[in-house]
């Protein structure tokens, strides 16, 4: 065995918070986006608290990179789960969330003011900022996901599809098919054995099985419902939980799916969009976060904090429902070849759906002058090679654009 279960430390509850305050700390200063958390996550499960092994850490990392949905957080939820329990997925996922999240919902009550004092630049500055981000984000999921000539063109079909054929169900034909080509054309490398994780042993196989029951209902009934009973606080859950079940690749990729739902509805406009998603940039935690702001900031009810809620608790409910489903099953899941080659399919498809989302919105609405296109160049500098953390590129560009733009 490759590691044995770590020592239970008191009662469920003291267990319970001693995850939340842990996580509670990453939320306030894990900065950078997922693959930052990663690294977060590591030095402070493994090598400071020792609640995980090398191996189990990295099964666990697979998995997250495997479902649909927020990575990190879902790395985060499994852990929480491992130490914990139940209520250690939910600490995990509450304390990681809260900061992020209540930051994101106070935006939207704020952002009308900042806009009256700074004017247009600010959102301007911070659109540029998002190319620059989108772009690097596109570059190194690239190099992960697009290697080679079946999965380069994987990504090159899909991105110029979306941009021919736009909308959530466009990309949702675009992620089948992808797991299509990949089923019939990649071939993927057998994994190494799995480390024994107690951590499997917590979830039994009824629940789930009742979370992936779940799951699937929640997915296909609350369109309906919304529709039949014209409800728009079920029609608001409705549209981010399809986005955090559907979504591949991370908190970037959440960006053209909510895009087209969210200003395709006309529930805010494109510029307010765009500048909530710059500003999620500069904050610690999950880039989901950005679901309290569309939700507290869009023009249809429930707005205010009870839209943002509802967005949060919907965007994040299908990776919480993944993990303890999956979970149990991974290491037999993870063996079967098949999987895996459909998987590697998908993985290229959102690497198009993201460029796709880079020329359209992003850089369609951001670059309004030659001189935009220099600015991006130099934010994407700044991010790519003088590796300056996105929050503060982000906040950089924003302030520049306000104070000149005046």
């Amino acid at each position: 065995m490759d590691e044995t279960p770590p020592p239970q430390q008191g009662p469920w509850p003291s267990r319970t918070w001693e995850v939340f305050r842990a996580f509670l700390g990453l939320g306030l200063t894990a900065f950078g986006g997922p693959v930052a958390h990663f690294s977060y996550f590591r030095r402070e499960f493994v090598e400071r608290r020792a609640w995980l092994s090398e191996a189990a850490f990295a099964d666990l990392l697979a998995l997250a990179q495997f479902l649909p949905g927020p990575a990190s957080s879902q790395l985060g939820m499994a852990i929480g789960l491992r130490r914990a329990g139940y209520p250690g997925l939910a600490a995990a996922w509450l304390g990681f969330t809260l900061p992020a999240g209540v930051a994101m919902i106070g935006l939207a009550y704020v952002a009308p003011y900042l806009t009256a004092v700074w004017g247009k630049g600010v959102l301007h500055g911070l659109q540029i900022a998002v190319a620059a981000v989108v772009l690097q984000a596109v570059i190194a999921m690239a190099r992960a996901l697009a290697v080679g000539p079946i999965r380069a063109g994987i990504a090159l079909g899909a991105a110029v599809g979306l941009l021919i054929a736009h909308g959530p169900v466009a990309q949702m034909m675009a992620l089948a098919a992808g797991g299509l080509f990949g089923l019939a054309f990649l071939r993927e490398p057998t994994p190494a054995e799995p480390p024994d994780d107690p951590a499997t042993a917590k979830v039994p196989a009824p629940v789930s099985i009742a979370a992936l029951s779940i799951f699937a209902l929640l997915l296909g009934l609350l369109p309906v419902l919304a529709a039949a009973l014209d409800d728009p606080t079920l029609g608001l859950a409705s549209v981010f939980y399809r986005a955090g079940a559907l979504v591949f690749g991370g908190g970037h990729v959440v960006l053209p799916l909510l895009q087209s739902e969210i200003v395709g509805r006309g529930w805010l406009d494109q510029d307010s969009f765009l500048g909530g998603y710059g500003v999620v940039q500069a904050l610690p935690g999950p880039l989901f976060s950005f679901a309290g702001f569309v939700g507290a900031a869009q023009q249809q009810a429930p707005g205010g904090w009870p839209g943002g809620l509802v967005a949060l608790v919907a965007i994040f409910l299908p990776g919480a429902l993944l993990v303890l489903g999956v979970l149990p099953f991974w290491d037999r899941l993870k063996s079967i070849a098949g999987a895996r080659a459909a998987l590697a399919g998908v993985n290229a498809v959102v690497v198009g759906v993201l460029a796709a989302a880079l020329w359209d919105p992003v850089l369609t609405t951001a670059m309004r002058r030659p001189s935009d296109w220099a600015l991006a160049a130099g934010a994407y500098v700044f991010l790519a090679i003088a590796k300056l953390p996105p929050w503060l590129v982000v906040l950089g560009f924003a302030a520049i654009a306000g104070v000149f733009s005046r």
